[in-house]
């Protein structure tokens, strides 16, 4: 069974710190990330979901995003890291 972590409604600076222990702890396993509360992320807590990703991968384990809020599918394809963190189902979504 996958490891869960809800990501709150702010991605700022304070929380990256945070977030990259979160991911830390469930390594190892697979893991869905609960995006549907973000109303804002930052460009670090971004590179620390991107480095989740590709650590996940390179364990073969599964990294899945939940229910990205606009918000969150928006930013992310702001930076253009969408095709590298989203599933195919959210990297389309017109704002």
């Amino acid at each position: 069974m996958a490891a869960a972590i809800a990501l709150p409604e702010n991605l700022d600076l304070k929380a990256a710190a945070p977030l990259k222990a979160a991911l830390l702890e469930r390594r190892g396993a697979a893991i869905t990330v609960e995006a549907d509360q973000v109303r804002r992320l930052g460009g670090l807590c971004l590179q620390v979901l991107l480095a989740a990703r590709k650590a996940w991968d390179l364990d073969g384990q599964s990294f899945s995003i939940k229910g990205p809020s606009e918000a969150f599918v928006e930013t992310t394809r702001l930076f253009g890291a969408e095709r590298a963190l989203l599933s195919a189902e959210f990297q389309g979504a017109e704002s």
